[in-house]
């Protein structure tokens, strides 16, 4: 097979957009009228708002009615991971409980981590086992202490569907079900999961999930908060004023994000399956080879649940700064980490928490695959990646002579 001209391997980051999404979104762009407006105009750019809130919502298993809108994930995440996030109970009162303590797992991502908006002294972090599992019995033995000190209070717990990073996937039923002996709340961040594995927020338990479109075909720049029921309620929105969003937001909604996003959710979610199992077969095939090739190569979380298009690994002795660099001269687009972190010389907060040797994690790499891969891609990889490394190698060993 002849390899691509160029191999794209960065999807955690931003998956690129599908064509239709594209086409849906320049129809979107001519609609001239106001969501919010009465006349035909604004009629259509309603409905077809409401159209991606039900593509959207049944990407995840939700009702189109608890879909909210935002900017991205960060914005979605921001918002909800307030202590002003609480419970009504059907058309009564809500049960104005106030939640006092943030848990958030340790490998979430920077804008769980440092973006919520609990004080700094109300938000602690949830350690994970060595395969980057969250650890359930710390949780469990966290919140009832938290209970037993203070009574009738309340907890959030934030951890996410899948790590970025690794592609880790959290037990989030299991982590709902803790919380609820506690009566906490529960929050997911399943930006990176969402078209890539099943998603049901009924079976998750989560009170509130978030996403984000670009990383699932869809364009930048838009995002969604889903609550599993119409029972949560913000004393402390961020953004006030003209009441859309149901008031969870307001502002004019960006109609052709929202179109972009509906349809990237829809053609996700068809080929959910399919699609699941041949990023699978990419993601094994590249890592066998790389054993082969390598077979001091350590692949990070590889023993736990992961997602089918995710593969973080390091070889000893490299230092990821320098093989990204090679790898994108040689045509080969894949990160370190995060892309909100790419740049910065510091280790992973993501692996520093599985208690990987500081040694290993300097030289990790993150690939990560999606619609545009294809067996042209993994073979340039594996061609780059055995040509940077042979001659790294072959420079040591003239250095230790």
């Amino acid at each position: 097979m002849t390899p691509s001209a160029r191999a794209y391997l960065d999807h955690n980051a931003t998956t690129p957009v599908r064509l239709e999404v594209a086409q849906a979104m320049a129809r979107a762009l001519a609609m001239p009228g106001n969501p919010s407006s009465v006349h035909a105009e604004g009629r259509a750019a309603r409905a077809a708002v409401e159209r991606a809130r039900e593509q959207v919502a049944s990407l995840v298993g939700a009702k189109a009615s608890n879909v909210v809108f935002t900017s991205g994930g960060t914005e979605a995440n921001a918002t909800v991971l307030s202590p002003g996030l609480m419970d009504c109970d059907g058309g009564r009162d809500c049960v104005r409980t106030p939640a006092s303590l943030l848990l958030h797992s340790a490998t979430e991502h920077p804008c769980v981590r440092d973006g919520h908006r609990f004080a700094a002294s109300a938000a602690e972090t949830i350690p994970v086992r060595t395969d980057g599992v969250v650890d359930l019995a710390w949780l469990s033995s966290r919140l009832e202490r938290f209970a037993s000190q203070h009574p009738g209070a309340r907890a959030l717990v934030s951890v996410h569907l899948a790590n970025n990073e690794t592609g880790v996937i959290q037990p989030i039923a299991e982590v709902a079900a803790v919380a609820r002996r506690f009566g906490a709340l529960v929050h997911s961040d399943a930006v990176q999961a969402a078209g890539k594995i099943a998603i049901d927020i009924a079976t998750l338990g989560a009170d509130v999930i978030t996403l984000s479109a670009h990383k699932l075909g869809g364009p930048k720049g838009i995002g969604a908060i889903v609550f599993r029921t119409g029972a949560l309620e913000l004393v402390d929105k961020p953004l006030r004023g003209g009441g859309q969003e149901r008031g969870w937001r307001a502002g004019t909604e960006n109609v052709p994000g929202i179109v972009g996003f509906g349809a990237a959710a829809e053609m996700a979610h068809a080929a959910l399956g399919s699609e699941a199992e041949r990023l699978c077969g990419l993601r094994d095939r590249l890592e066998d080879k790389v054993l082969a090739m390598f077979p001091d190569t350590a692949i990070f979380g590889q023993t736990a649940p992961r997602l089918p298009n995710t593969s973080a690994f390091a070889t000893p002795g490299l230092a990821a700064e320098t093989l990204l660099i090679k790898l994108d001269l040689a045509g080969v687009a894949l990160s370190s980490g995060s892309a909100c972190s790419s740049g910065k010389v510091r280790r992973s907060h993501v692996l520093a928490a599985m208690a990987i040797d500081p040694a290993m994690s300097v030289g990790a790499l993150r690939v990560s695959l999606g619609w545009t891969t294809s067996e042209g891609d993994i073979d340039l990889f594996l061609a780059a990646y055995a040509k940077a490394l042979a001659a790294d190698i072959h420079r040591s060993a003239r250095a230790a002579a």
